[in-house]
């Protein structure tokens, strides 16, 4: 019975152990804001098939830069954009999944607007580690708009917005991609 209790104690221990170890080693990585249909991004409750509905009901082509209209539609195959910043955008919805924390625990579904080359609106849906993160990122998304609504696109950055840092800098690297998947190439 001895030898049971014992042989059960040294199991557990080593899978904390195995637990710890990854948990650490998942710290290696570094934040970075990544499109949104990206496969290990959060769910902003929207269906695969009704944004594709949405892309094609613009009348556009989502796989082809020349045909984007006001679908906004964006090839989101890779983490980032190889696209270029051209400063010119595309009216559309643009949606990105920015990601952050200590080893990229939060993240931040960013759904963004743009018409005539400004921000007319933005909407986020926060995916929290921590009830810590959840209040953040609640804040964040409700002064969000107070402080980008209106303004140009084009080097738009914030600084902590409702005492978010890392959800600021999560957006703030969110928009560089937004940028760079609204910009019309020439």
């Amino acid at each position: 019975m001895t030898d049971s209790k014992t042989l059960r104690k040294t199991a557990t221990l080593a899978a904390a152990g195995l637990v710890v170890t990854g948990a650490l080693l998942a710290g290696c990585g570094e934040s970075k804001a990544t499109p949104m249909d990206d496969s290990y991004a959060g769910n902003s409750g929207e269906t695969q098939q009704s944004q594709e509905e949405q892309s094609q009901s613009g009348g556009s082509d989502a796989s082809s830069d020349a045909s984007q209209s006001d679908s906004g539609s964006s090839d989101s195959s890779s983490t980032t954009s190889d696209k270029k910043d051209t400063g010119n955008y595309k009216d559309g919805d643009y949606s990105i999944n920015g990601q952050y924390g200590p080893v990229g625990e939060d993240s931040i579904d960013v759904h963004l607007t743009i018409k005539d080359g400004n921000v007319e609106h933005v909407d986020i849906v926060g995916h929290p580690f921590t009830t810590i993160s959840k209040t953040h990122q609640d804040d964040f998304a409700k002064a969000i708009n107070g402080v980008v609504d209106g303004k140009p696109l084009k080097d738009l950055k914030v600084d902590k917005v409702a005492g978010a840092s890392w959800t600021s800098d999560a957006f703030n690297k969110a928009l560089e991609i937004a940028r760079q998947e609204a910009s019309i190439q020439e």
